[in-house]
């Protein structure tokens, strides 16, 4: 098989290669799923091997480990495994495949001029110190999710390969409909380090199995007219072998796997369920799914395991049913858990510009939206998510009913927001990039570059006014300059 590399993929090879020639010695790729890291990796390492030198990739779970090393031999490129007791072990190889468990349990690990670790987001103490102590040494991290506290201190720089929008727009990723169901109440649950407790999310969520299942029913049968493959994330493994007898009461076959289950058993369940004419309608797991699953012809994801601040979580779930598939023009998926509103704000930030700096800081939890946020966030009939300004829901056509309040006699104001009011906070916005444009002699192009900054997209329509800068905006402004001061210190 020929190695084909689609135009963003070419763009950011590039890019990256651009920057190491800047001195630039460690990045971190960012790209949604579906952007294709793992050949833009295989890429850069066969083209390290052709310049007789050698390149490593290191994975932190096993089976991504296989996965990769037939890909690299379906690409005809010889390789060694660096992980105990696999029929590929061989050092001497230029290019090796690397488990990060046997990497930290071997400290005579050959050096390699090129290091690229998958997953990056999962930070192990031995790859930081063994990138530490090789200064030398190119070093490229690979991730969806580049949330991690400390990323930003193993890493000089964030490479945007594409964003989610993007990729979606040219049909590499599907998109999703959004159905808001009924919410597991995490009411007063208590939290370990910010984060809902294992216990408390699943004794709350198997309160509502039922209505997981009949939810499901009811979409897959109004929406497909039959049932379709499914992928749903539960709150623990008694809630995913609960969720497995309350479907087959209804007729329908689903799989729980989770780590109580042999390696064997999880693999063949996984294997079958890839099978275009499986018997099983669906999987269900907590987050053996949520890396190294490929099964593009996924079409229903359901969410039931709230998270109180893990976007990496949410993110990497979500990209499960966005894989493109022939036929497959969006993917439906079903939130229970409350998640897809409690970081709808981050999400729709990454949507459109991708991320552009890495933070020292942890993720923190997020606020809770209020019950009345929550009633208008969703379509009263069918449940579907409004999109933000819209009159009527995409999926049923109901009309929002437009709630109105007397100001003055003779006089109303609406008390939504619409698409004139977002239209107005950005002609603000750009007006009051202008003026700092103007009072500091900047570059004419530099408030057009900061706006698409921010919001993806360049400032058409807006007219060339100025207005002084309110203190968000300055605050907005200082944050760039900071993040910018600071990558130049880096690349220094």
């Amino acid at each position: 098989m020929e190695l084909k590399l689609r135009d963003h993929q070419v763009d950011v090879i590039t890019t990256l290669r651009e920057n190491f020639k800047k001195g630039i010695r460690s990045q971190l790729l960012y790209a949604p799923t579906g952007f294709g890291k793992t050949e833009v990796a295989i890429y850069l390492m066969k083209a390290t091997a052709e310049n007789n030198k050698r390149a490593a990739i290191m994975m932190d779970r096993l089976v991504l480990v296989d996965q990769t090393s037939q890909r690299l031999s379906r690409y005809h490129l010889r390789h060694g495994v660096f992980q105990a007791g696999h029929p590929f072990w061989n050092p001497n190889e230029r290019l090796q495949v690397c488990s990060a468990q046997t990497m930290e349990a071997r400290p005579n690990f050959p050096a390699t001029d090129l290091l690229i670790v998958d997953e990056c987001h999962i930070s192990r103490k031995q790859t930081i110190e063994y990138i530490e102590a090789n200064p030398n040494m190119k070093v490229i991290g690979l991730t969806a999710t580049p949330f991690t506290k400390g990323l930003g201190e193993i890493y000089d720089t964030v490479v945007t390969g594409a964003t989610t929008g993007s990729l979606v727009e040219k049909k590499w990723l599907t998109p999703l409909k959004v159905y808001i169901a009924k919410e597991i109440d995490m009411t007063g649950a208590k939290k370990v380090a910010g984060e809902w407790s294992a216990d408390e999310v699943q004794s709350r969520g198997m309160q509502i199995t039922g209505d997981i299942v009949n939810e499901w029913i009811k979409k897959t049968l109004e929406v497909f007219g039959r049932p379709r493959k499914t992928i749903v994330f539960c709150a623990g493994v008694n809630h995913g072998n609960q969720l497995v007898e309350e479907f087959s009461r209804s007729g329908y076959n689903f799989v729980s796997i989770s780590y109580k289950d042999n390696d064997s058993f999880k693999r063949y369940a996984i294997e079958d369920f890839a099978r275009p004419d499986t018997n099983i309608h669906g999987l269900i797991a907590t987050d053996i799914l949520t890396r190294g699953f490929d099964v593009p012809d996924v079409v229903i994801g359901v969410s039931a395991r709230p998270f109180s601040k893990s976007l990496s979580s949410h993110i990497q779930q979500m990209g499960r049913v966005m894989r493109p598939y022939s036929g497959k023009e969006f993917a439906l998926w079903l939130d229970h858990g409350g998640n897809y509103l409690r970081f709808r704000d981050d999400w729709d930030e990454i949507f459109e510009e991708g991320v552009q700096e890495l933070d020292t800081k942890t993720e923190k939890a997020k606020k809770e939206p209020t019950e009345r946020e929550k009633k208008q966030s969703k379509c009263p009939a069918c449940g579907y998510l409004w999109p933000r300004a819209a009159d009527s829901c995409p999926a049923c056509g109901h009309v929002k009913e437009r709630r109105l309040i007397e100001t003055v006699p003779g006089e109303l104001a609406e008390l939504v927001k619409t698409k004139r009011v977002i239209y107005e906070d950005r002609q603000r916005f750009y007006s009051e990039l202008l003026y700092y444009a103007n009072q500091r002699s900047y570059n004419p192009h530099w408030a057009s570059h900061k706006y698409r900054e921010k919001f993806g997209v360049w400032p058409k329509g807006l007219y060339e006014t100025t207005t002084h800068p309110s203190l968000s905006t300055l605050s907005w402004i200082k944050s760039k300059n900071i993040a910018y001061a600071k990558s130049r210190r880096k690349s220094a």
